[in-house]
């Protein structure tokens, strides 16, 4: 993990890598951009461990940005020494969403650049939940799905219609989250008063044409991956978040 963070050409000063050993394996040592850190607490797991900081619990929760003080009470009083924090610091904490759980958060403090940051971490996630998931351990037997049906939607697409439809769920998923990025705020009410699409309706409407034309008029057999994205990310899997103007799918 060193080795790969060294091997960034992202700018030296601007990169600090954080390693908590909490089983007292190693002895407390740096190097160049990096350091290790043992503590004699031990938390028996990941979730304990991210319950010790009331911020990163409910970034979690929320699967929405956090911002907190970095005091000892919201970050945790291992953070605190961890990252040398002032007393009335700000941390910037943003979830990765990922198949509707959220595997990493993205700590940052100091000068930070929200809207980039967050921009990013919603790029990543997007781009982790396209990923095909990893191959069985050998030492484990699965039994493989079963194949698709003659005649059915997926049997039956070309090598061009399964890449047509790559490109439409990986638009759909950054469109959405630009959505979310750039009108956080609207977001958050229009969640509270259940009525995301009348808060976003130029952004969404925007998007919907941009997505028939891009995909659903060259496919017909195409699936609404924006429809899918705003009920997932936007409205939290809940539909009637999205409000009773909401047209529905395009299909």
């Amino acid at each position: 993990m060193i080795h790969c963070f060294l091997e960034q050409d992202y700018p030296a000063g601007q990169r600090e890598l954080i390693v908590l050993d909490d089983a007292g394996q190693y002895e407390n040592q740096s190097g160049p951009g990096w350091r290790l850190v043992s503590t004699a607490q031990r938390f028996p797991t990941l979730g304990e461990k991210r319950n010790a900081a009331a911020a990163l619990a409910g970034a979690v929760e929320s699967r929405d940005p956090v911002i907190a003080m970095t005091a000892a009470a919201e970050v945790s009083p291992e953070m605190v020494t961890l990252a040398g924090h002032a007393a009335e610091g700000r941390a910037f904490i943003f979830p990765l969403v990922v198949r509707q759980r959220v595997p990493v958060l993205l700590y940052c403090w100091g000068p930070v650049q929200g809207p980039a940051l967050e921009m990013l971490a919603q790029v990543a996630a997007a781009v982790w939940d396209s990923l095909a998931p990893p191959e069985a351990s050998p030492l484990v037997t699965i039994a493989p799905a079963a194949p698709a049906e003659p005649g059915s939607a997926e049997d039956t697409r070309s090598a061009k219609e399964q890449a047509l439809h790559l490109r439409a769920h990986r638009f759909a998923r950054v469109r959405v989250a630009e959505i979310r990025l750039h009108n956080a705020t609207t977001v958050q009410s229009g969640r509270t008063q259940r009525n995301l699409y009348e808060a976003l309706r130029a952004p969404i409407d925007g998007a919907r044409e941009t997505f028939r034309h891009l995909y659903l008029a060259p496919c017909p057999g195409m699936v609404d991956y924006f429809h899918v994205e705003l009920v997932r990310t936007l409205a939290h899997e809940d539909p009637d978040l999205l409000g009773k103007d909401y047209p529905g799918p395009l299909v």
